[in-house]
């Protein structure tokens, strides 16, 4: 019995996307280009039972200095709350990026390969009293110039505990 969980376990993390499988598609995603000017999204936060629980959208700035973007981002949840959250970007190179912003513990890293972008970040959320550290596995995949798709896993303790979906489009 332990011998088939642990091949099923090496079977489901064998099945996992990574970043790599979208090498030399197009377009190729450049989040200082994508990123850059006034943006608009749509999205939908879904519990672990994969029911909508939340719906927003979002005003969203970019501007960049050489390899150093600021994305200010402005939530407008279905509920009447608001919310902000600045990004500082942080172009590494290779397709390689960092980001900070006040909510976020530590550093979020993320690599564009072809028409996609993985980050990796630890977002505190407040969840009655108290801060929720929430793993997120944020993917975002390039449909053209000017519009992208963006889904983010959720994960509490190893469980995925909820999704966020997002259309974001350039202005």
């Amino acid at each position: 019995m332990k011998i088939l969980m642990l091949m099923t376990l090496l079977l489901l993390s064998a099945c996992t996307a990574t970043i790599e499988d979208y090498q030399q598609t197009q377009p190729e995603f450049k989040l200082n280009e994508f990123f850059n000017g006034s943006l608009k999204a749509y999205g939908v936060v879904i519990d672990y039972s994969g029911k909508v629980i939340r719906r927003f959208n979002v005003d969203m700035l970019g501007t960049w200095t050489n390899n150093t973007g600021v994305l200010d981002e402005t939530f407008y949840y279905d509920d009447g709350t608001t919310e902000k959250r600045i990004w500082t970007l942080t172009d590494k190179g290779q397709g390689n990026y960092q980001g900070t912003a006040d909510d976020v513990l530590g550093t979020a890293n993320g690599k564009t390969n072809g028409f996609a972008l993985n980050w990796h970040y630890t977002l505190k959320i407040p969840v009655e009293n108290t801060i929720w550290h929430i793993n997120f596995n944020d993917w975002m995949y390039l449909l053209d110039n000017k519009r992208l798709i963006n889904r983010a896993d959720m994960n509490k303790w190893g469980f995925k505990i909820g999704e966020v979906i997002l259309w974001i489009e350039k202005q």
